[in-house]
């Protein structure tokens, strides 16, 4: 195997643990399981969408060696690129949020890239996210831009691996996919397989409760970064790899609540999960606890752990700025 591709070789087949003690104590009539994504070499599920991305573009001779990356991020995509950056021998630089936990722009810089913060107001100003992508293209003309938001690529490695991993693992007996938007790639790619090999299988996507979506009037509401609001959402502002089609049912999620439910999953189960993977699981729950539900299997997303948001503790629960890309 080439040196540069052992760190792809990393990426992926991640294990399904079981929330027994989870779902005994709520008293929840389906079984969840998490796919547990912090395991990944650079810890989180993003590392799944930068090796698609940078292979897919090496593959059409899209991407030259020792070219620069850039992308706008909330930090775990450009995690995971800045690590395969270091791995393959490109430069790297990201634009993302200001308020982005101050670890996960030390480890984007531990790897060797740059960054640029963005103040959270532009992400609520009219077209705020397309404004700053035309900025971070127009600032680096001669680099190749990830696209994360749009590159087929991230839904397809979902498509190809995610998804028949849980399929593999559950014997096919899963019956419910949860997880959060971002990019949409993850929910996208990963529910078209299921569904392809199971047509009754339920997708459903965690999004912000109405308390927790600043707003330019409460732009400083505490928001939890990766969950982003899709109902209500014109579709032009959804990212393009976000399939609308693939969701059954969208589960909102007030960020005390995703905290709190991160906190107890630390606590019940020894699992260490990001405010995004409270969501989640927060939302799992939810249906877990239906009727409808009974007796049935439901997968949910842990995209990476909790040790990225430390500064951001629950109990300080410091003032949060608007969503932008995962």
């Amino acid at each position: 195997m080439d040196a540069q591709d052992r760190f792809g070789a990393l990426i992926g087949d991640m294990p399904l643990l079981e929330l027994r003690r989870f779902g005994e104590r709520r008293n929840l009539r389906a079984r969840i399981f998490a796919k547990v994504e912090a395991l990944n070499p650079a810890g989180s599920i993003k590392d799944r969408t930068a090796w698609g991305i940078v292979r897919a573009a090496e593959a059409e001779g899209r991407l030259v060696p020792g070219q620069l990356l850039v992308d706008l991020t909330s930090g775990n995509t450009g995690i995971g690129l800045a690590a395969l950056a270091a791995a393959r021998g490109y430069r790297a630089k990201f634009y993302l949020r200001a308020s982005t936990s101050t670890e996960k722009v030390a480890l984007i810089h531990r790897y060797g890239a740059e960054t640029v913060p963005i103040d959270d107001a532009e992400f609520l100003a009219p077209g705020g996210v397309d404004a700053i992508i035309a900025r971070v293209r127009s600032e680096n003309p001669d680099a190749f831009y990830t696209d994360q938001r749009a590159d087929p690529a991230n839904p397809r490695i979902h498509h190809d691996t995610t998804g028949p991993e849980i399929w593999r693992d559950t014997d096919g007996a899963v019956d419910v996919l949860v997880a959060a938007v971002g990019t949409g790639g993850t929910i996208s790619g990963t529910g078209r397989f299921l569904k392809a090999r199971k047509p009754g299988l339920r997708v459903a996507a965690v999004e912000p409760g109405p308390d927790s979506v600043p707003t330019p009037e409460r732009p400083q509401v505490d928001t939890v970064e990766g969950v982003h609001r899709v109902t209500g959402v014109e579709p032009r502002l959804l990212p393009a790899n976000f399939d609308a089609g693939v969701v059954d049912a969208f589960i909102p999620c007030e960020t005390r609540e995703a905290r709190a439910v991160a906190r107890a999953l630390a606590r019940e189960e020894g699992l260490f999960a990001g405010p995004s993977s409270g969501a989640v699981l927060h939302a799992a729950a939810v249906l877990a606890g239906r009727p409808e539900h009974a007796g049935q299997t439901i997968v949910a997303i842990v995209a990476d752990s909790g040790e990225r948001y430390l500064s951001q503790d629950d109990a300080i629960a410091r003032p949060r700025g608007g969503p932008g890309p995962a």
